[in-house]
């Protein structure tokens, strides 16, 4: 079910390299196939990575590394499973020694971050998790009503200020309120925008201090949204955010409408960050645990890892 429902999100790029990846186990030359390697690579939006890996191939070609050129098909599988990063084991572990395990979320406006917050605390919920959620995002029109409207949802407490009010305030009080209610896990929305990207990142480590201060090494993950429709300018993004707080992971939302998947490798292979969960679809339940093989499988239309 969910191998089906991420082939059919990334229909858009899928289909758009099938036919280059017919042209490697056909009748074509090796120079022929290497070039049909790269309009799949830049075709799934794979970005500077496609430059090494056709520098790769190429080596590998002449070396004699491959028999014939449909070999290339089975040795990108093999290059793109490396890259690409998932969960290892529970995607959000519980706290080991007890009391609440604090998942700050990060992510610019326009990403998804409030309905993959929502995803997020339902997948929590549906598991038995006690939530909390923190409305930092303060700034935003409406944000925190959108936010308020899919706890009732999900069946969770909000812990919310005034339009405008200090982030920094709503972490201390959602953080308190954690800990005075036993909860599982809090989890706190941020500011997607201040007026400057300086302003913003000083305030994500304003509140990073102030939770660190009321729960012992808080926030224990900070996890960042991206819009997967952005490509490589989600790449450009989680560098960003890493230059000021150090990121557990991420989650890539609105994966089911982009024709631009191969930016999951760039995440793995420049930033060294797993993608722990994919958004496929628009409701609360439309969020599945990230499974790399299953992702390079349906990226390139197979359904299992090919051999050679």
């Amino acid at each position: 079910m969910v191998f089906s429902k991420l082939r059919a999100s990334l229909s858009r790029t899928r289909n758009r390299i099938s036919h280059a990846l017919r042209r490697l186990s056909g009748d074509a030359t090796m120079s022929e196939a290497l070039e049909a390697l790269e309009e799949v690579l830049y075709t799934a939006d794979v970005g500077a990575l496609a430059g090494e890996l056709i520098e790769q191939a190429e080596q590998e070609a002449a070396r004699g590394s491959f028999d014939s050129p449909a070999d290339l098909s089975p040795w990108l599988h093999e290059r793109l499973s490396e890259w690409v990063q998932g969960p290892s084991g529970d995607p959000l572990p519980p706290q080991p020694n007890g009391g609440p395990r604090v998942l700050m979320i990060v992510g610019v406006n326009g990403a998804g971050k409030t309905t993959s917050i929502a995803k997020m605390v339902q997948w929590l919920r549906d598991r038995g998790d006690s939530v909390l959620v923190g409305a930092g995002d303060t700034f935003r029109a409406a944000a925190v009503e959108q936010l308020q409207v899919w706890c009732d949802r999900a069946d969770v407490q909000l812990v919310k200020g005034a339009q405008g009010a200090d982030p920094a305030a709503v972490a201390h009080d959602a953080a308190s309120a954690a800990v005075a209610r036993g909860v599982d896990y809090l989890v706190l929305d941020t500011a997607g925008r201040l007026h400057t990207q300086k302003n913003l990142m000083s305030e994500l480590e304003k509140i990073s201090r102030v939770l660190g201060k009321i729960i012992p090494d808080a926030p224990h993950e900070t996890i960042l949204i991206l819009d997967a429709t952005t490509g490589q300018n989600a790449v450009q993004q989680a560098r960003l955010f890493g230059q000021s707080v150090p990121l557990s992971g991420v989650v890539l939302a609105k994966l089911d409408g982009t024709a631009k998947g191969g930016a999951v490798l760039s995440i793995g292979r420049e930033l060294q960050l797993p993608v722990k969960f994919a958004g496929l679809g628009e409701g609360i339940h439309d969020l599945e645990v990230f499974d790399p093989t299953a992702y390079v499988n349906a990226l390139l239309d197979l359904d299992e890892a090919p051999t050679r």
